[in-house]
Parts: C-alpha cells; sequence; structure tokens
C-alpha cells in the first residue's frame, strides 16, 4: 500500500498532518519529516499527526515521528500523534512512545488536549 499524506488546518491555529498506508524506510520518511520542517518555519506550533489510516510502520518511520515530536518541542509547540491502532499502536507499546510523544486514541481527542493547553496558558 502507498504512503499517502494530506495536510489540513483546523481553526484558528491546528494544523493535522494525515498519514495513511505505510510508514517505512525511504523517500516518504524524509518528505514527511521535510512538511513538518517546514510547517514549523512557517510557524505551526500546534500540530496533529491522524495516524488513522496507518497500517504499518517500522523503526524508522518511528525515528522520523520521535524527530518531528522534537522539532516541534525545540520550536515551542506542540505536537500530538493520534489515532494509532493495530500493529502501529503495538510498535508504539514496545518502544514506549507515551514516554516520548503526546498520544491520543483519536483526533477528536488530540484536539480537546490542544485547546486545553492553549486555555491553561
Amino acid at each position: 500500500m502507498a504512503t499517502e499524506s494530506k495536510i489540513r488546518r483546523i481553526e484558528p491555529d491546528i494544523t493535522v498532518v494525515e498519514i495513511s498506508g505505510r510508514l517505512a524506510l525511504g523517500n516518504v520518511l524524509v518528505s514527511l519529516e521535510y512538511s513538518v520542517r517546514r510547517l514549523i518555519e512557517e510557524g505551526a506550533r500546534k500540530v496533529i499527526v491522524d495516524l488513522t489510516g496507518l497500517d504499518n510502520l517500522d523503526s524508522a518511520g518511528i525515528g522520523v515521528l520521535v524527530a518531528c515530536s522534537g522539532l516541534m518541542e525545540q520550536s515551542g509547540g506542540r505536537m500530538r500523534l493520534a489515532g494509532a491502532h493495530g500493529s502501529v499502536a503495538k510498535a508504539f507499546n514496545i518502544v514506549h512512545m507515551d514516554r516520548i510523544a503526546a498520544l491520543d486514541p483519536d483526533l477528536e481527542a488530540a484536539l480537546r488536549h490542544l485547546e486545553a493547553d492553549s486555555a491553561a496558558v
């Protein structure tokens, strides 16, 4: 299955990156990391990576998600990973991804967390 990604905005200031298919070593990872870097450079500070459509990922895919989360944190922003299921959720559990990045069961929960964080500031 081919990997696809879409970027969309949710007003007023949340960016959603939807990833579907398989996230594995290759050009797709380079492209994804570049896209997130560009979002940060353009001022995005609240990003949700929606993994609902992602069926599989390898260690390189996990590495890029960790790197993107770190970049966002360094820029003063917040990134949440939402909708991991099946083998993706298992991989996250094995590497204790919850200790590295904020995880949510779905997009709606991620939105609530980002909005609550904003209200607390």
